[in-house]
C-alpha cells in the first residue's frame, strides 16, 4: 500500500508507461487524444484549454481534450489502470502545460520513436513526471492534494490508504491526527468535501475493485482486506458506493483494469 508516501508520489500511483506508444506525432489543426496524453514539443506550437505550448514545453492532458495548433511532438497516451489510481489522478485537471527550459526542444528531437522501447517508455514516464510535478508544485495548496499535505488531515488520510483493513473509528483516526474528533471532522470535510468515515468507505471500495479485478481471492477474502469481518457486510456497501455488486465488478473492473 502507501506507507510514507509523499503527495505527489501517491498522485502517481498506477500511472506507468508500458505499452503507452511513444511516437512522434504532428498536429496540425484540432487533435483530440484518448487517455492521459503527453506531448513534449519539439517544434511549433499546441493550444489548449487557452494556453500554449511552444517547443521544449510538455502538454499533458485527459480524454476527449482536444489540442489545437501546428507542431511537431514526442507523444505517448497512458491507459490509468485500476479504481485506486483514477481515483487518485482525478484531482489532474483536464491540461497541465509546463514550461521547458534551454535545450528541451533539442533533446525531444532526438528521441528515438522507432519501434517499441522500454528505454522510451522510461523517457515518457520520467517526462510525465517532470509535467506533473511542475503543476504540483504550483497547484498543491488546493484540494485533495492540500489536504494531504495538512498536518491534520494529512497523517488520517495516509494511514488510512496504508491500512484499510484497520477497524477505524473517527476516535482512532482523530488520535493519528493529535486532535480532538470534532476538530478532525470539520477540518477533514472542509479539506476533502466529505466526513472522514465516507471517505474511508470510498477509499476502501476502490481497493477491493482493484483487488477483485486484479485476483482470484474469494470475496469473502477482499472484505478481510479491507476492514469487513464479513462477505454480506462488505457486499452491501460495495454496491452502495461502486453501483454493482462484487462478483459483477470483478468481470466488468478487470476489463478495465
Amino acid at each position: 500500500m502507501l506507507v510514507g508516501m509523499e503527495p505527489f508520489d501517491e498522485l502517481l500511483r498506477g500511472v506507468r508507461a508500458d505499452g503507452a506508444g511513444v511516437r512522434r506525432v504532428e498536429t496540425s489543426g484540432r487533435r483530440v487524444s484518448p487517455g492521459l496524453t503527453l506531448y513534449a514539443v519539439v517544434s511549433g506550437e499546441i493550444s489548449v484549454r487557452g494556453e500554449t505550448a511552444r517547443a521544449g514545453d510538455l502538454v499533458v492532458v485527459r480524454e476527449s481534450v482536444a489540442v489545437e495548433g501546428h507542431a511537431s511532438a514526442i507523444s505517448g497516451t497512458y491507459d490509468v489502470k485500476g479504481a485506486v489510481a483514477r481515483r487518485l489522478t482525478a484531482v489532474l485537471p483536464d491540461a497541465v502545460v509546463a514550461p521547458g527550459v534551454a535545450g528541451c526542444a533539442e533533446f525531444y528531437r532526438d528521441v528515438d520513436t522507432s519501434g517499441p522501447s522500454v528505454v522510451a517508455d522510461r523517457l515518457l514516464d520520467w517526462l510525465m513526471v517532470c509535467a506533473l510535478r511542475e503543476w504540483f508544485d504550483r497547484e498543491h495548496g488546493t484540494g485533495w492534494l492540500a489536504a494531504l499535505g495538512d498536518e491534520v488531515v494529512g497523517p488520517v488520510l495516509r494511514v488510512m490508504h496504508a491500512q484499510p483493513d484497520k477497524a477505524w473509528t473517527l476516535a482512532l483516526l482523530a488520535k493519528e491526527a493529535g486532535v480532538a474528533r470534532t476538530t478532525l471532522a470539520g477540518r477533514f470535510a472542509k479539506l476533502v468535501g466529505v466526513p472522514p468515515l465516507t471517505y474511508l468507505t470510498e477509499w476502501r471500495m476502490a481497493v477491493a475493485a482493484d483487488l477483485l479485478a486484479e485476483s482470484d481471492a474469494t470475496v469473502g477474502s477482499v472484505a478481510r482486506q479491507v476492514g469487513y469481518a464479513d462477505a454480506f457486510g462488505f457486499s452491501a456497501a460495495f454496491k452502495r458506493v461502486q453501483g454493482v455488486s462484487p462478483s459483477e465488478c470483478r468481470s466488468r473492473c478487470a476489463a478495465s483494469a
